[in-house]
Formats: C-alpha cells, structure tokens, sequence
C-alpha cells in the first residue's frame, strides 16, 4: 500500500492519495487499510511521504561522501530514470506535498520541508568537505536542489530528459570555479 502510495505522490500529487486511490491502485482489500492504518488517509500519506523522502535522503548522502561532481551526476541519473521509466509521469514525492499539501496538512508539508533541508545539509556537507566556504556551500547546495526539482518539472512537462541535462551540465560548470573535477 505504501509502495502504491507514493507512486500515486509522484504521479497525481498529495491530493490524489485517498483511501480509495491507493486500494484501487495496490489490489488491496479495504480491511487491510484500517488493521495496518488506523489513521486512514493521514497516515498512508505521513508514512509514504517519510519512506520516499527517506530513500533519496540516504541515496543523496552515500552520493555526496564520494565528492560534490559524483552527487550531481548521480542525483541527474537518478532522475533521469525515474522520469523516463514512468514515461514522464512520475515527479518528486516529497516536492508534490511540499507545494501540494492541502490547507489543515501543515505537519505535511513540515515534513517535507525536513527532508528537503536533510538533502541539502548532505549537499553542503560534501561542498564543504572539499574545500568550499560554509558560506558559499549552503548556497551552492539550495541552488542545486532548487534546480534539480526545477528541471525535473521541466522535464515532465515537456516529456524531455533535455531540461535536467542542460541544468546538470550548468551546475557542473558552477562547481568547476569551486570544485575542480577529480
């Protein structure tokens, strides 16, 4: 069910997680719902939107021990998969709640303003380990956040990989007046 959960996050957004959009997508029988959630739609959510943001959040942090130009490929390649292989259906969950989430799902969207943050400190984090400024890192790493989710929207909207190549490779040239590649 969680797994159909955050499917249906990347695809339709939090508004289209409901109890019956994640039975109907998962082939799960409504009983199973109430013994395994018995916080209904608000818990399905919490917890798909924890698990997803969670996954990234630990394939950004093993990408960014190895060095800041290895994190940006991988984090591309990532995405250039998961939108290709859903045929360009298929965005960020943890953004989808983050702009999504309806009014009265505040905790949602804090959650989802969290493991952003997380994404960025493993960013930061692998700039400053290399050399880069406090300073400069913090920024460089909400720029690179904030223009991959970019790109990735881009992307699905003109079903291209195109928009995240062309942020990738820019975001490279940045990171080579601070980081040389290795």
């Amino acid at each position: 069910m969680l797994v159909s959960a955050i499917e249906l996050l990347r695809e339709r957004g939090a508004a289209a997680v409901t109890v019956d959009a994640v039975l109907s997508h998962s082939g799960t029988p409504r009983g199973s719902v109430y013994h395994h959630f018995p916080g209904g739609r608000d818990q399905i959510l919490a917890e798909a939107l924890q698990i997803a943001g969670d996954t990234i959040g630990v394939f950004i942090e093993q990408a960014s021990t190895i060095d800041p130009h290895t994190a940006l490929d991988r984090m591309a390649a990532f995405w250039s998969a998961s939108l290709t292989d859903s045929d360009f259906r298929a965005g960020c969950p943890v953004v989808s709640v983050a702009v999504g989430a309806s009014p009265g799902e505040e905790p949602l969207r804090d959650t989802a303003a969290d493991l952003l943050d997380r994404w960025h400190r493993s960013l930061r984090a692998a700039l400053t380990d290399v050399g880069v400024p406090t300073e400069r890192a913090r920024r460089l790493a909400h720029l690179t956040v904030a223009t991959l989710e970019g790109a990735v929207i881009l992307c699905r909207a003109r079903r291209s990989v195109e928009p995240l190549d062309d942020a990738t490779a820019e975001l490279h040239l940045l990171l080579d007046t601070v980081v040389p590649a290795g």
